[in-house]
């Protein structure tokens, strides 16, 4: 019983690609989640710093991309942050007040290039690592460019035992973003560095995002963290692109959440939570990874090596 964690996903989304707000917005969530819920790790989405811009086309057809389009992409450029950044910065004193380990989607701007990010950042050391997606969506690749190989971390953390405070829980933690979660080489290569709390960060409300996670709790015998964005028109700027712009009206569902978090063996700890901002929180008891591994270990006694090998091109 003593190697248990508490974890929380917050279902909550950009407060209108403004930065100011959104940042004040994350330091309210999580402290809610540390005083009412005594949460030690919390998950935000997928681009809650500097948003999804789900139904923008930002005017872009094969062979043909028009000023208007460019004129958005500033927009967006500007709502994005650099890591590290006086941004990163405000989120690593949130964690250290509330000693609450931060793993949270933003959009990173490096030179002239957006990228979708994964930061994690930790109450003493501040921010400790990043994760960029490899492969963007559809439309998205307009907009972001494709992370490497040399942001892919499995971080060693240490928490001190939720039920026993004297005993140090020794985790391992990474960050896999929407739909690269169906890279399944990606995937792999998490195991094989032993993940066990496995975070997801997404946009991604359909119910089949529901069965991909327990899939892969199930199939890493890990902890999966989901936490989904839930954002209506109101939570968007004003001439931000609709669906159907006949009918627009500020409580239309633009992501409508999902959050959940699964246990190693499959089974829905919390979640999954629509139609309104929310907290989800669970106990995690690191035994059960070992429990699931007993005969289940996709990268150990269940794998064959003298079939398939997994070749991963990392920069040392």
């Amino acid at each position: 019983m003593a190697n248990i964690i508490r974890a929380s996903v917050v279902q909550s989304c950009t407060a209108r690609f403004n930065l100011s707000e959104t940042l004040d917005k994350f330091e309210s969530l999580t402290r809610l989640a540390k005083e009412r819920d005594g949460t030690q790790l919390v998950v935000f989405p997928e681009a809650f710093i500097g948003g999804y811009p789900k139904g923008s086309t930002f005017s872009c057809f094969v062979g043909e991309r028009l000023p208007e389009g460019r004129d958005e992409f500033v927009k967006y450029y500007n709502a994005s942050i650099e890591i590290p950044s006086p941004a990163v910065d405000r989120i690593a004193e949130v964690s250290k007040a509330t000693g609450v380990f931060v793993v949270m989607g933003v959009i990173e701007r490096d030179g002239g290039t957006l990228y979708c990010t994964a930061i994690f950042v930790d109450p003493v050391e501040g921010l400790v690592a990043k994760h960029r997606k490899i492969l963007p969506t559809a439309c998205e690749r307009f907009i972001w460019g494709q992370g490497d190989g040399s942001t892919l971390p499995v971080l060693a953390k240490q928490f001190q035992s939720y039920v026993e405070p004297s005993h140090t829980v020794h985790t391992k933690i990474s960050a896999t973003i929407c739909w690269e979660n169906y890279v399944p080489l990606l995937r792999t290569y998490y195991y094989s560095l032993g993940t066990q709390i496995y975070c997801a960060p997404t946009v991604d409300s359909r119910e089949t995002w529901q069965s991909s996670m327990r899939h892969i709790a199930f199939e890493g015998r890990c902890f999966v963290l989901s936490a989904c964005q839930f954002a209506t028109e109101k939570d968007y700027p004003p001439d931000h692109p609709v669906v159907d712009a006949s009918n627009r009206n500020p409580d239309n569902v633009v992501i409508n959440g999902g959050s959940v978090i699964i246990s190693p063996l499959g089974q829905v700890l919390a979640g999954p939570t629509r139609q309104a901002e929310e907290i989800l929180t669970a106990d995690l008891d690191l035994d059960d990874v070992v429990r699931g591994k007993f005969d289940l270990d996709t990268v150990g006694h269940y794998s064959r090596p003298d079939m398939f090998q997994l070749k991963a091109n990392i920069p040392l």
